[in-house]
């Protein structure tokens, strides 16, 4: 009881009085807390709800028989055929479009009269001009037979609920450069489906998407005994190759893996806004112990116990964080809808295609919520908390040690800021630990930590050096203002320290976009010189590279004004359990147009020379890091109903994927996969002749294909739009960590003048203007501002080394070039200078309202 009682007078009522500041402190942790809720629930919907397609409908299946270029249907019957009690299911995959909304939908093929009872409604569904009736045909045993079995038409489709259409609807889909109608033979739940799902037979999928005689996978359900692997090595045994029989669901835990890599670093990043709170935390208690030391050494003098100071000023931060986690909830989840939208953006255009799912509050993000309002509020707090706890009755009702104690040890904290500033220079060499850049994030810390205990000695310093030079061009009021900063050191460093923080994230990672963005678009000068580029109509991921029509590129080469054209053929494969794309071009044309760049620094002919009809590839910069792949090593790779070992010749550069080019001569590609038909084309234009002119002619040869032509500049903005969408995310996020900072210093000022209240008092009592008052609160805080942009500017500065070498390179395999943005930079800072001015108005404002009578009275 005598707890509370102690609680109470000592803190509640103390908060009570000053409802601006209390409230400005929460919401600085209520938005730190709803940042880290709201990427962690965006996260969740946006790739949590990630299955491919062919894993719906799929019933009891357990491993998955797949081929790149696709699995052939005599292979699909030879297992139907063996002597197992095997269900074989084939399935074909491949996105497309609605007409006329150009809605993306997937399209899914399956052997619909034995899935029946998987998509149901089939038993009872009459054919045109007959009755329906059950043919019995067994799982798997071809595909041609469902579309003209004894009974059924099911040259239709069966749409799921959320595209509106119902039974007897047309249907118009934009699959495989053509427009085709079909006929809506039913509707699946809406939730069958990680996105909008069109479901066609078998054969019909095969017409439609224009893929004959060859399935994407078949799915393979097995008895419960033997085990599954032992099944797995007998199916195993009879196939091809290149053919693999692997787990059901293979590629999805692929592309989670390498989801993994981009949430984590979302995640690392938003939790910089709590550690900008923990700085206003750490800075609010510290305030509360300074302005409470008086009363402190009373209650000490009184019988209360270290412990019982400490409980309290404890409490007093579990307050904060837990009124700022609750506030933190309906925040985050409404934050949590526009961040979904930016996440989806970005797993759509660099990962796989995906349907954001529904944003949901479990009992674990409140859990995550509370706890980390909790957890940062208190653990910011225990240094202050301790001190105020150890602090004899005399020492504590004396004034000004604290600050005393802060002037003498800059010095020994600067020189721990230099071992911290040497931990983070060897870190930043470490390795990664399981694909996590791990040491890349401690050297980040430690550069943090160097800042915050350097930032004493450096206010000090600037603090004495110009103070001559602000009287001269200020007046007195920003001398006070400097003198007043120096003399309150350490609740000077500790804002300074948190805006700082917040600063040095926002130039860290502009510095690493801008460069990012700068190094993208100089890669795109070098990796597209064609004119025009043709690709094929139609919803495309990531993840897929459909073919153009057959016979288009031999339609297009003898356009007048053509004088060559590059065909690009890609399959996406998996290499060592990650996704990639295995690709081939025309290495005649690309010697005499293309200039890629190698690692190596060798000439492009050289390299280019060395693929012509030869097993031998050149691998992406990406790939070559996640797989420690380089020059001279093998690469085997299941292509078709073989296995193709690729000697690597090169590495070059390449932004396009994340997941990793293998790219190969055309000629080369032709022998393992004989499918010649490119999935895009380069057109390069002869000089003297109309890009436009040329592009018309090509849309007319074309005009029975739904195929796109975009120009070389076209092609770039789009590029670079998907990157600025991209990192749309990033830059929101590192928005609300100085809307944080920003506030704290509203409140961490609010509490300066509360405190100073005698010493401003007496300044008015001496004959001080209001206007002069709150010349001096402005002119703090806008040293504060000019403070934190020097020391942001220097973290920021180094952060960004980190990020762009250590954390980028090791998360995502890309080497980038350093680029200042300084347009970007300056009105950046600008921006938060002028921010933080504008927060000191009201602690001005409060500041020329005091009474210097009174004042004048306490002294």
């Amino acid at each position: 009881m005598a707890l509370l009682t102690l609680f109470y007078r000592l803190i509640l009522r103390p908060m009570r009085r000053e409802p601006v500041r209390t409230l400005l402190t929460v919401l600085a942790v209520a938005l730190g807390v709803a940042v880290v809720l709201a990427i962690e629930l965006a996260g969740q919907a946006a790739v949590g709800s990630f299955r491919a397609s062919v894993e719906t409908l799929t019933g009891n299946t357990q491993f998955e028989v797949v081929a790149t270029g696709g699995v052939a249907d005599d292979l699909v019957g030879r297992l139907a055929t063996l002597p197992f009690p095997l269900e074989v299911t084939p399935r074909l995959e491949e996105q497309a479009r609605i007409a006329p909304s150009f809605r993306a939908v997937t399209v899914l093929g399956l052997d619909l009269v034995a899935s029946a009872g998987i998509i149901g409604g089939l038993d009872d569904e009459p054919a045109e001009g007959g009755v329906a009736q059950n043919p019995g045909q067994e799982a798997g045993r071809g595909t041609d037979a469902s579309a003209s079995g004894p009974g059924f038409d099911l040259r239709g489709a069966w749409v799921s609920e959320d595209l509106g259409l119902k039974a007897g609807d047309r249907l118009e889909l934009l699959a495989a450069s053509r427009r085709h109608s079909l006929k809506v033979r039913g509707t699946l739940p809406a939730g069958a489906s990680a996105s909008a799902l069109v479901v066609l037979d078998m054969a019909e999928a095969q017409r439609v998407l224009a893929r004959p005689g060859r399935v994407d996978r078949v799915l393979i359900g097995v008895p419960d005994t033997p085990p599954v692997e032992e099944w797995r090595a007998r199916i195993a045994a009879v196939l091809p190759e290149g053919v693999q029989a692997r787990p059901r669901g293979a590629a999805t835990e692929e592309n989670r893996k390498m989801l993994a890599a981009f949430r984590w670093n979302l995640r690392v990043l938003s939790y910089i806004a709590l550690i900008v709170g923990a700085f206003l935390i750490y800075n609010t208690i510290s305030v509360s112990v300074v302005r409470r030391r008086h009363e402190n050494g009373i209650v000490r003098a009184l019988g209360a116990t270290r412990g019982t100071i400490l409980g309290a000023f404890l409490a007093e931060a579990g307050f904060f964080g837990l009124a700022g986690g609750l506030l933190g909830l309906p925040l985050g989840r409404a934050m949590a809808s526009g961040a979904v939208t930016l996440m989806s953006a970005t797993v759509e255009s660099l990962y796989v295609s995906s349907r954001p799912g529904e944003i949901v509050l479990t009992p674990a993000a409140v859990g995550l919520a509370l706890g980390a309002g909790l957890l940062i509020a208190v653990v910011s707090a225990l240094s202050p908390a301790r001190d105020a706890a150890g602090v004899t009755p005399s020492v504590a009702m004396a004034r000004g040690e604290r600050e005393t104690l802060a002037r003498v040890h800059r010095y020994r904290d600067l020189a721990v800021a230099a071992v911290c500033g040497a931990g983070a220079a060897v870190s930043s060499r470490a390795p990664a630990i399981g694909g996590k850049p791990f040491f890349g994030y401690l050297a980040a810390l430690l550069l943090i930590a160097c800042c915050a205990l350097a930032i004493p000695a450096l206010v000090h310093h600037l603090a004495g050096v110009s103070a001559g030079l602000l009287r001269r061009t200020l007046g007195v009021e920003a001398l006070l203002a400097s003198r007043s900063l120096a003399g309150s050191l350490r609740r000077t460093s500790v804002l300074v320290g948190a805006l700082a923080t917040a600063i040095a994230m926002m130039v860290a990672v502009g510095i690493m976009v801008g460069s990012f963005r700068q190094t993208v678009i100089s890669w795109l000068d070098a990796q597209l010189p064609a004119d025009l580029y043709l690709s094929p109509g139609g919803a495309t991921g990531p993840e897929q590279h459909p073919p153009l029509p057959p016979g288009l590129a031999e339609a297009v080469e003898p356009v007048p004004g053509v004088a060559a054209i590059d065909r690009f053929r890609a399959y996406p494969i998996s290499y060592r359990g990650l996704p990639a794309t295995f690709s081939s071009t025309d290495t005649e044309v690309s010697l005499a147009y293309r200039q890629p760049s190698f690692v190596s620094g060798r000439k492009p002919a050289e390299v280019l020379r060395q693929l012509q009809g030869a097993d031998t590839a050149i691998v992406s910069e990406p790939f070559a890091n996640k797989h420690g792949v380089g020059a001279g090593d093998i690469v085997e790779l299941p292509l078709g109903e073989r296995v193709a070992r690729l000697k690597v010749v090169d590495v070059y550069f390449d932004y396009a994927s994340e997941r990793g080019y293998v790219m190969v001569d055309r000629q080369t590609m032709l022998r393992y996969l004989p499918d010649g038909t490119p999935s895009g084309l380069a057109v390069y234009v002869a000089p003297g002749h109309d890009v436009s002119a040329i592009r018309a002619t090509i849309e007319r040869a074309s005009a029975d294909y739904r195929i796109g032509v975009a120009t070389n500049r076209e092609l770039r903005g789009a590029a670079v739009a998907v990157f600025d969408r991209t990192f749309a995310i990033t830059y929101a996020l590192e928005a609300i960590a100085i809307v944080v900072a920003v506030i704290g210093i509203a409140g961490a000022m609010l509490a300066l003048v509360i405190d100073r209240r005698r010493e401003l008092g007496l300044l008015r009592f001496l004959g001080a203007a209001r206007g002069q008052v709150r010349r001096i609160i402005l002119a703090e805080a806008g040293l504060l501002g000019l403070l934190a942009s020097l020391a942001g500017l220097g973290l920021g500065t180094a952060l960004s080394l980190v990020l762009v070498f250590v954390i980028n390179k090791q998360s995502f395999g890309w080497t980038i070039r350093f680029h200042w943005p300084v347009g970007v930079l300056v009105a950046a800072i600008a921006g938060v200078y002028t921010a933080t001015l504008l927060a000191g108005l009201y602690p001005a404002r409060i500041a020329m309202r005091l009474d210097p009578i009174e004042a004048a009275h306490e002294e």
